[in-house]
Parts: structure tokens; sequence; C-alpha cells
């Protein structure tokens, strides 16, 4: 019952969600931390912050471990296949030629979810703020990394960022500024994280031996996407230039197929990543169609999966060391101003582009945090309002 409640909410969650990764984690934030209250306000921050170190889909991996919390391994699996099955399936649609959903693409309904997407992410930004960056040191650590990330828009920057915040803190900090710590269950063994860690350096390691005196082309496919998974930090929109150099050149897909695919992609809900099964899906050389499909979409999300999965048993050892307790303060207060700085751009900047737009995200806003509305609930009436407003 635990499971089909997981994939019940985040196959919601895979349908509703628009905006690009930030967003996710806004949607996330909304409906477990404030709604459900599966996790606390500063563990829900530690994972974000891990899951940016690691490399994969950040949003994606935040969702495997909530699942990985609330009912073990199959939870983790299953809040995967809830989150990511609406995309995948809707992409892999779009290969087989719906042709009218392209002609979809800049409708008004759509850029109203962008505009819902500002306000979801204002306020996770506002909750995680207000209880993450509660005394002045720690604003000024989120507005420095908020800064940092604008000006130097880069996935290593934001590693930096994350890493010199933590030292700060460690070395700076006093002991009493420590937050109250809600331990993330230790629902795996250190053995089987271990195990997990070590599968996924010795795929990242084999695969591309494998691959170089194999002519299964599957092998082939789940190799490139095995290894553009595990070399991406900064969530989806950095996997696109790596698939690109993997099927362009060889001839998998074509360039024009390619960017039709990446611009479906920007329509949909869900994780970015799921790009990976339409272009399994329109590969040139078989296997494609549903097969290619879904040996491309597991090879992208494998080493995300086995990332997270290995680390969380080592976490809590880590945090009781005091150097790393301090050090996660300014962490979490870190992650708040990269959010801070994805909000501006690219998730502001997109979806607001007149007062109208405006007006819209702050009406949501208020349904998000004075009516206590349900994400899903504000991202349908945004649906519903892009359709009936003029000029939308």
């Amino acid at each position: 019952m635990k499971l089909l409640e997981i994939f019940l909410i985040f196959l919601r969650l895979g349908l509703t969600s628009f905006g690009g990764p930030i967003a996710h984690l806004g949607y996330f934030h909304n409906e477990f931390v404030n709604r459900r209250k599966w996790i606390h306000e500063e563990a829900y921050a530690e994972l974000v912050a891990i899951c940016q170190f690691l490399p994969g889909p950040a949003s994606s991996q935040v969702g495997m471990a909530i699942g990985l919390n609330r009912a073990g391994l199959l939870g983790a699996i299953v809040a995967w296949i809830g989150f990511t099955l609406p995309s995948a399936i809707l992409l892999v649609l779009f290969a087989f030629g719906i042709s009218h959903f392209s002609g979809s693409l800049d409708s008004g309904w759509l850029h109203s979810l962008k505009v819902i997407a500002v306000a979801v992410v204002a306020q996770a930004i506002w909750a995680m703020g207000t209880k993450l960056c509660p005394d002045k040191e720690r604003l000024g650590i989120a507005l420095l990394a908020c800064a940092a990330t604008s000006a130097f828009p880069s996935a290593w920057i934001q590693l930096i960022t994350l890493a010199v915040a933590g030292i700060l803190a460690a070395f700076f900090f006093k002991k009493s500024t420590a937050l109250p710590h809600t331990p993330m269950p230790a629902v795996l063994s250190k053995k089987v994280g271990a195990t997990l860690l070590t599968l996924f350096f010795s795929l990242l390691v084999l695969l591309p031996m494998a691959a170089k005196f194999s002519q299964a082309q599957g092998l082939k496919l789940f190799e490139s996407f095995y290894r553009a998974g595990s070399l991406v930090f900064g969530g989806g929109h950095v996997v696109l230039p790596l698939l690109q150099s993997e099927v362009v050149p060889t001839g998998w897909v074509s360039d024009s197929a390619f960017m039709a695919g990446y611009g479906a992609a920007q329509a949909i809900p869900g994780p970015l990543f799921s790009f990976s099964a339409y272009l399994g899906a329109i590969s040139n050389v078989p296997p494609n169609g549903w097969l290619g499909a879904l040996i491309c979409l597991l090879a992208a999300f494998l080493p995300a999966f086995l990332l997270i999965l290995g680390t969380l048993p080592f976490w809590e050892q880590l945090r009781k060391i005091e150097k790393m307790r301090l050090a996660m303060l300014g962490i979490n207060a870190a992650v708040v101003g990269l959010l801070l700085s994805a909000f501006i751009h690219p998730v502001w900047s997109s979806g607001i582009l007149n007062l109208k737009d405006f007006l819209l995200a702050l009406s949501a806003f208020l349904l998000l945090t004075l009516a206590k509305a349900p994400s899903w609930l504000v991202v349908l009436l945004g649906v519903l309002a892009g359709l009936v407003i003029p000029g939308y």
C-alpha cells in the first residue's frame, strides 16, 4: 500500500512538475516538507546539497532518496518510475511522429506553466530561506553564493561555492549556531552502499571496454548514455551537449531530429533526462523504438541511482563529525543562494515577460503561501489561465 501511495504521488508530480530541476525541487519541497511532513526542512536541504555534489539529475536523485526513506529500495525505484514515466512516454510518442505536439510548443497554456513555476520556486526559496538563513552570517553566505553562481553560471562553480561555504562555516561558525538535526533513516546498510558505489565505478570503467570490442548496438547505446549520466554535474541541461556528441556524429540520430526532440522536451513536465528515451526511440540503428528508449533511459538514470543510494548509508556517520555539522550550516545557506540564482535566471527571466505574467505569478504565490493550496491545483489553475486569459 505504501509503494502504491509513493507511486501515485510521484506520478502526479511527474505529470504536473513543469519548469526544470529547480522548479522540481520546489514542487518536492511543497509536497513532502510542507504538506506531508515526510522529511524535515533541514534534512531536505541537506539532501539537496548532497545531490548537488553528485553527478546526475539532482531533482530525480532527491525523489529517489525520499522514496528510499519512505519504503526502502523498492520505494526509491517506484518514486523514480512514477516521476519519470509521464515525460518518457510523451517523448517516445513524439519520436513516433506525434506531429501536432510540436505545434503546441509555443501555446499560451505552456507559457502560463512557466509562470506558475516561478511561484513554486519562489515559495520554496522563501520557506527554506527563513529557516536556513536566520542570521546575518548565513544570509551573507546565501547572497554571496547567489552572486557567484549568477556571475559564473557553471556546474563547477556551484560545487566550489558549496565547498567554500562549508569550509567557512566549519572554521568560523560557533557551536551554538547548530540547527536541530533530524536524521535521515539509514534504510540501506553501509555494505549495500559500498556495493552500489563499487558497481557505479566498475560500470564506468568496464562498459567502454566491453562496447569497444562488442558489435552489439544495444551495449554501445547503454555505454554511451551511462557515461553521459555519470559525468554530468548541474542537471539535465548540461547532459544535452554530451548526448549530442554521442548520438549525432555517430549517425544514430540526425541533428535536426535531436533539436526537434530537445524542443519537445522543454514543453513537458518531469526530468529532462527523459530526453534519453526519445533518442533511443528515434535512433536510426536498432535497437530503437520502445526497446531503444528503455535501454537509453535506464542507462542515463542508473548512475544517479547508484550514487545517491550508495552515498546515503554513510551520510549520517559523516554528519556526526562536529566540523561536518557546522559545515552543513554553510552548505545549506549556499543551497538557498544557488536556488535564488537559478530563480533569477532562467526561471524568472524565461517566465516573467510582462505585467500580466507578474500578476499571475503573484496570485499563484499567494495561493501557495497564504491559502496553502496544493501545487497540483495551482498548476491546473495556471493551465486554465493560459487558455482563457486574452493574450496568452
